[in-house]
């Protein structure tokens, strides 16, 4: 009786697929990443998080707004306007607003919220970050995902992809640059062309600029489509804040002024993070090269290996972002397989499953901003992974 009461009142809402693969033996996804939290020996290579600042610049900002305890206030519901500011400056941003939010990814769900509605479709790839495509459906009509795991389009969306796949409802084209997983970045050219289309045809650019800082070369959209625009950015990986939740969303005065009136969280994003976030950005010049060479070397380290290593390849090298994805197909393995694997030797990495529904099962997705000690055991795990399960 009360079980089928229930199930009248109550219906789970069901929207885009969950992008959350649980390995065997574990009960949920937040089972299986209290383990790896809880794994002193683990080795973090499977979410693109940043273990490598040394310095205690960003860490010393939290800790004197600790103790002064004015963690017992609240903070102001749009973000500390010297956040703000510091925020645009690194943007090389003046004439846009700035609304601090509690990472990336809410940021990316609140874009969503405001800008669509029903009738409306959005465009993004795949592979691509899946739980934009979970957010888009719970507002618009159609999530079309443009497959772009092939060299003929540079392992990306480009504009000629776009104008084939949009229609008069596109509403929302997404552009994670550099791109998660791949790490292809967008050139000035492939910039302003986007940024022409979305003009021309009312259509708003999510910029997801997440890894920005280990591109070679980036480009803002913001800078050619400041009406049509909406940046992303995040602390959770340059600055190595990811367990702090903490980012932002920039765009005009019209979209944020819309974005305010459905925020829920309006009495503001933890104060510690902002503390944080402010000493990050004022002691990035200080750090940043030293991360982001140490990424790259890591890379080539990874590159050098992966080519010693019959069948397998890097989808796109060199990356320009802090991870890579390596296709294992030709070598008659399933990525999830080798994501267990590689576990089961304290190595933490992500099936391409959690980034793709077409071509998941091809490669494994890596993120190498961590210290180049962990980056030799993988390369000493990883060929010995490749010739048991080949077998």
């Amino acid at each position: 009786m009360c079980s089928n009461f229930c199930d009248m009142m109550f219906k789970e809402k069901k929207y885009g697929r969950v992008a959350k693969n649980i390995p065997k033996g574990f009960y949920s996804a937040n089972d299986f990443f209290e383990y790896l939290f809880n794994n002193k020996d683990m080795i973090w290579m499977g979410q693109n998080t940043n273990h490598l600042h040394k310095e205690d610049y960003i860490y010393n900002g939290m800790a004197e707004c600790l103790e002064s305890r004015e963690y017992s206030k609240y903070p102001p519901s749009e973000g500390f306007s010297e956040l703000k500011s510091l925020i645009l400056n690194d943007l090389g941003l003046k004439d846009s607003e700035v609304l601090i939010s509690s990472g990336g990814t809410d940021s990316l769900y609140l874009a969503m919220n405001t800008i669509l509605e029903p009738h409306h479709n959005v465009i993004t790839t795949d592979p691509g970050y899946l739980i934009i495509d979970n957010f888009a459906s719970r507002f618009a009509n159609k999530v079309i995902q443009i497959p772009i795991y092939n060299k003929e389009c540079g392992y990306k969306l480009t504009p000629r992809l776009l104008k084939e796949n949009m229609d008069k409802n596109t509403k929302i084209v997404v552009l994670i640059d550099p791109l998660n997983p791949l790490g292809t970045a967008y050139t000035s050219e492939e910039i302003e062309k986007f940024a022409k289309i979305a003009i021309e045809n009312d259509i708003y650019l999510i910029h997801d600029v997440t890894y920005k800082d280990f591109a070679r070369e980036h480009y803002s959209i913001a800078k050619c489509a400041p009406d049509n625009s909406i940046t992303i950015y995040s602390f959770s990986k340059v600055f190595g804040m990811a367990g702090l939740r903490i980012g932002a969303m920039v765009s005009n005065v019209d979209v944020i002024s819309a974005v305010k009136s459905i925020i829920i969280n309006d009495l503001g994003t933890n104060i510690i993070a902002q503390a944080g976030a402010i000493s990050a950005i004022k002691s990035k010049n200080k750090w940043i090269d030293d991360i982001v060479n140490t990424t790259r070397n890591n890379q080539k380290l990874i590159k050098s290996m992966i080519d010693d290593v019959n069948d397998v390849f890097i989808v796109n090298y060199p990356s320009d972002g802090n991870m890579l994805a390596i296709d294992v197909e030709k070598a008659g393995i399933n990525s999830k397989e080798l994501a267990e694997y590689l576990l089961d030797k304290n190595i933490f990495t992500r099936s391409g499953t959690y980034t793709s529904s077409r071509f998941g099962d091809k490669y494994l997705r890596i993120s190498f901003s961590i210290p180049e000690e962990e980056v030799k055991i993988f390369n000493q795990e990883f060929p010995k992974a490749i010739e048991v399960l080949r077998k």
